[in-house]
Formats: structure tokens, sequence, C-alpha cells
């Protein structure tokens, strides 16, 4: 049947090509889209013929690059891809729908390579359906359809599909059935030509990655995935979690690094864990946005992803916010067995792309104020649903770092230090950062001050220890679900944590911030602005989307000092501290995350540091609200803000008597027994 009803909807679409019967605007739309998609369709049966395998490099880089070429940058300006684009030719309300609609069409590329007919089926008819709209509205009335049909066209198809849609996400997630990315992983990777099947953009970050990897002695290769495998296990021994119960892994990448993750496939399986591994979300129905979870390629266009992170305001309501929560019940009721027994998430992150700079454009779509509550009351029950079949107690994840070559011509050098740095010295950090706990633990509160024009004015409080010979506020981070070493970190209280947190310049999930600045009071935000913009409004809305994610205020859920200077300093050598990653810089001095703590959901199990003390600084007065199953408990997200050394002026312990002890002042570090973590700054 699903044969049948491509053949269909195929063979309809390429007579759009051919059709004159729309206004010379919509027709060209339609027609140019439909070329579109008989390309992927093009491809999808070549891809049947087992043609990939069979056909030269060039033909792979062409076939490649024309399956993106409409929306790379240097074209971004004519595609139906730019809502500005659609707006110019079609107006305000028929542009958002056309480009929303071009959007969804573009990701048919990842179900083509993965043979995934009924996904390409639906989406084939879902543009047919919106073009017989367009015909049967100007054969019978000369005009265009109204909008409103043509909005509840795309309601209903995100209504329809989204229990599929989300049913196998859950099942890509958590069943190591789903294996299209890994049979690629255990084949012959000593040709780059693989890189092409997966069905992603590959330029030459993938390529000249891969070609480094290859490079690289079978000892560095395997010292990395054990760095990286090393640091799960250990994430599951520190948290106190058996991880014999569990049967999968989540393994999260960017190709390229094939040759590494192939030997963290196989030491995952001698802890006995199968890999999944899926693709990062393509379609609206998947929850398509600005972060890329899952494994992915090059990223065409920021542009793009940025202009279309918000596509579903098109349809998003509160009914179907109650579809979405029905359909992620059912897909994990379905799932349970398989959720059980999933360990949680191993990711291997990159850095060094050219920075862009992302305009925020008023003709994308936008949630509104409503839409926004309801975002958030989502992101919420969401939660708590994710958490009954995959409990926060049980889990764990791991997190590594790397640069690619876009990076520039120091890359082999970068990523030679990147992999010391991910491979320090664990029981000299565990030692160091012992004394600063010990320090840290005679205080009341903590003062955060900055230099050299910051202007962080921070007193951050901390939970009373009941017995300090058993417990601890602060985690002795070292090696393992945040690689590379580098931190201690805290759950603060809330009441009485006030001041003002500023930094200069930060990235955050790849967007800049120019003089962000975050005022608390009791924990919480209060205010916010930033300098990206001449408008205000605009710097608060840009923060309150991209760090509040809609929230009218989130807590300070963590306080931490980096204390990875090897980082710091080679960020500074090879002038990248814009580069870097929050993984890597949130190690390169204090930082503060704001959003839920770092145990969030996991607050009941007990967790220690080496030392044997139990850290107790897991709740804060926001997260003790789900004792009362209040769904403000959590906020679903967590954001790290990290001041540099060379920003920093003070970080002072006070005591209950009031001494203050000083712990950093001026960037360098004060404690006796801590001398080793200066040294990399002045040599």
């Amino acid at each position: 049947m699903m044969e049948e009803r491509f053949l269909l909807v195929k063979e309809r679409i390429q007579e759009i090509k051919s059709e004159n019967s729309l206004p010379l605007a919509f027709q060209e739309y339609f027609a140019k889209t439909a070329g579109f998609i008989e390309m992927i369709t093009e491809n999808y049966a070549f891809i049947m013929d087992g043609g990939l395998e069979k056909c030269s490099m060039e033909e792979l880089k062409e076939r490649n690059y024309r399956l993106y070429e409409d929306i790379l940058p240097e074209n971004y300006g004519k595609s139906y891809g730019n809502p500005r684009t659609c707006e110019t030719l079609f107006g305000k309300e028929y542009g958002r729908i056309l480009c929303f609609l071009y959007a969804e069409v573009r990701s048919l590329i990842p179900f083509a390579f993965e043979r995934r007919l009924s996904d390409m089926v639906i989406r084939m008819e879902l543009f047919l359906e919106i073009y017989g709209s367009f015909v049967c509205e100007q054969e019978e009335c000369g005009a265009l359809p109204e909008k409103e049909a043509l909005r509840d066209i795309l309601y209903w198809y995100v209504s329809d599909y989204s229990r599929e849609a989300t049913e196998q996400k859950i099942r890509d997630m958590v069943s190591p059935e789903s294996d299209f990315a890994l049979r690629i992983i255990e084949s012959d990777l000593s040709d780059c030509r693989y890189l092409y099947y997966f069905g992603e953009y590959v330029t030459d970050n993938e390529t000249k990655t891969w070609k480094h990897l290859q490079s690289l002695s079978e000892e560095t290769l395997q010292k990395m995935a054990d760095t990286y495998t090393e640091g799960y296990r250990i994430g599951f021994q520190v948290g106190n979690k058996d991880i014999t119960k569990k049967k999968t892994v989540n393994i999260r990448y960017c190709l390229g690094f094939e040759p590494m993750i192939k030997r963290a496939v196989e030491n995952f399986e001698k802890m006995g864990l199968r890999p999944t591994i899926y693709r990062a979300s393509s379609s609206v129905l998947q929850g398509r946005g600005m972060s890329r979870v899952g494994y992915y390629g090059a990223v065409p266009n920021k542009q793009y992803d940025f202009d279309h992170k918000d596509d579903q305001a098109l349809v998003f309501d509160r009914r179907l916010l109650q579809v979405r929560l029905e359909a992620l019940k059912e897909g994990y009721e379905k799932y349970k067995d398989e959720a059980a027994v999933f360990g949680g998430p191993a990711v291997v992150e990159i850095f060094g792309e050219k920075p862009v700079n992302l305009e925020e454009k008023p003709e994308a779509l936008h949630l509104s104020g409503e839409q926004q509550k309801l975002m958030v009351e989502y992101m919420s029950a969401s939660g708590e649903i994710v958490n009954r079949y995959i409990k926060g107690e049980e889990r764990s994840f791991t997190i590594i770092a790397f640069p690619v070559p876009e990076i520039g011509k120091d890359f082999a050098a970068i990523f030679d230090e990147t992999v010391k740095i991910n491979t320090l010295d664990y029981e000299l950090y565990r030692r160091m950062q012992q004394i600063i706990i010990d320090t840290l633990d005679k205080g009341k509160y903590i003062m955060i001050k900055g230099m050299n024009g910051n202007r962080t004015n921070l007193k951050v409080m901390l939970h009373r220890l009941e017995n300090p010979d058993k417990q601890t506020n602060f985690e002795n981070c070292v090696a393992d679900v945040n690689i590379p070493v580098g931190e201690v970190f805290t759950s603060p209280v809330l009441a009485g944590t006030e001041g003002v947190l500023h930094v200069s310049r930060v990235y955050l999930r790849e967007l800049e911030f120019k003089n962000l600045s975050l005022t608390f009071k009791d924990g919480m935000v209060t205010d916010y602005d930033c300098g990206n913009f001449e408008d205000r409004e605009k710097n608060r809305k840009y923060i309150k989307d991209n760090v509040l994610f809609h929230h009218d205020s989130v807590p300070l859920g963590e306080f931490a000092i980096g204390t990875n200077t090897t980082a710091y300093v080679m960020a500074g050598k090879y002038k990248i501290e814009d580069k870097l990653p929050i993984l890597i810089a949130e190690k390169t001095g204090p930082h503060f995350a704001v959003g839920d703590t770092c145990y969030s959901h996991a607050e009941d199990v007990a967790v220690y540091n080496p030392d044997g003390k139990e850290i107790i600084a897991r709740d804060n007065e926001c997260s003790l609200k789900r004792k009362n199953k209040d769904a403000s408990a959590y906020f679903n997200c967590h954001t790290d803000i990290t001041i540099p050394y060379d920003e920093l002026g003070e970080v002072s312990v006070v005591t209950y008597d009031e001494q203050v002890i000083p712990v950093i002042e001026e960037g360098r570090f004060v404690l006796a027994g801590c001398g080793e973590l200066n040294r990399p700054l002045e040599d």
C-alpha cells in the first residue's frame, strides 16, 4: 500500500512542473519545490539500487552538494527556506505558511537515505494537499485559498502524525534495532566515501577530521575512545548507580569521528551496552530546533536553523500540547522495557566552527506569549513522563569535546592539546580540588567579584553542613560525566543569593551574547540585559528565548569553580576563547548555571566524593517542590555562564563567624597546595 501511495504521489508531483494554473510567484514556488522533491525521489531510487557504494567520489560530492545547495548562505537570499524571501514574494501569512511547508519538505533528505518510505510519503502528500488547495480555489473562484484553511491542513498534519513520529523517536533512542548509522560505523572506514552514506551535509570539516583521525596512532585513537567510555562508566560509579542494570547507551557525535566511535562501540559492548545512534531531528514532527541532538554532519546554514527554530508557532496550541503529551506517554509505554534498561547519552561535541552573527528576523515564526507559557508547561510535563520511564536516579551520561579543522591552521596542534586536556592527571586534580572543597565547606556564603571591566558582584549562599566530617556541599568533578577534569560545583541555597552576574562576551549554544548581565534576588533572575541590539527590549527577548527558555524567571541552579587552567591557557595561546564549547569553557573559571540543578530528577540519589563524604547540596527551594508534585519544581533547562580568569577579581568564602578566606585573587588560586593550578598561567 505504501509503495502504491508513493508511486501515485510521485507521479502527481512530477506533473506540477508543466502546469500553469496559479499566479506566477506561487506557480514558481510549487514547481521549484516539486523539482526538489523529484530530486529526492531520484536519490531514493539511486540508494535503493545500491548506487552509493558504486559511484565515484566526485558524484557523491555533487549529489550531496545539490541536496543542500538551496539553503547554503550564498544562495539563501533567494531560497524559499528564508522567511524574508517568502514574505517578500507571498506576503506575511502566505509567506509563513509556504516557508513552513518548504522546511518540512526538506526533511525528506534523511528519510530517503534511511529508506523510510512512509515518512517520505506523508510529507509528499502534505505538499500535494497544499498545492491542491491553491489549484482548486483558483479554478473555482479565481482566488487564493483562505489562509486559515491552509493553516488547518498543516495543523492536522502535525496532529495526525505526532504519534507515529514520537514513537519512532523513542524507538530510535532506546532500541538498538534502529541501526542505520551503526551499520555504517561498523563497516570499513578506510575510505572517506562512507561519510556520504549518512545523507548529512559533508564539507572539508568532516573529511579533514576523518583524515586527521586516520593519521593518529592506534594508541592515541584507543586512548580517546577509552577516556570517553570510561567517563561514562565512572559516571555511574560516582553517582552510586548500577550500570549492570543497563543494556543500551545512546551515542551522539558529529560526522568525521567514526574511527574513534567505532572503538567506543567496542568498549561499550565489553561493558554489556549496545549503542543506539539516531539522527538529529529535521522535521517539525520530531521537534526540530537550533540545538542538534543526535548525530549530524555539517550545518549547511545556521541562519536557516535559527529562522525555523520556532516553526511550531504556526500550529501550536493547548490541544496539540495534549496530543504530544499523549503521544509521549503511549510511546514510552510501548517501549517501557527498553526504556528501563537505557543508560543515557554519551556525547562527543565539536568546537571551532566559524561564529555566525545570527539575525532575529521579524518575518520568521516566533512563539507568542501564550505559546511560550504552553511550551514551558509542555517541557515540564514531558520531563516528568520521560523520568517515569527512564529514571533519573538510575541513568547517567558523559560529554567530551574535540576541535574541527575549521578552527584554523593550528587545527592539528589544537587537537593534540585537546587530547592532552581530556586526559589530564585525574589524581592530581582530585587532590587540589579537595583542598578547595575543604575550604569552601567552612563557608556560609561565597563572594564573587569581577575585575578589568567585569561588573560581577554576587553573594552565593551555601547549605549548612550538619555533620562536616561526613557531608560536603561541593562535588569533586574530575573526568567522568563532564570531560575534561576541572571543577567543583554545588547547588546553592536560593534564599539570600543575590547580586549581578556579568560577562563581557560569551557564546551559549553557539549564540553570542555581548555584555550579558543577570540580576538575582533570593536566587531567582529578576532582571537581565545584554548589548547585542540597540533596542533593550530586543536584548531582553533574546535572553528570554535563549537563556531563560521562555520562563519569566529561573533560579541559579549551580555555582562552580573551574580549575582547568591548562584549557584556559590553550584557548589564549591559539586565540580560540570564543570557540570553546561550554563543556571546556566552564572549566576555565567560576561558572553559574541558570535553570535546574545538576542533579535534576535525581536529587534523592546519594552521591559521594572520592573522600567518602556525601554531597548534600543536591536540592534547592525550587526542586524541593517536587515532593508536593508541584509542576513548577523543574524548568527543564540548564545554561552555564563562565567568568574567565582574566575578568575574575575575587572568589572568597565567608564563614559563619564572618571570617573571609580568599580562594582566588586577581585570577590566581591562593590556597596552599593549589599552586600547580597557577603554573600554566605563569608559564
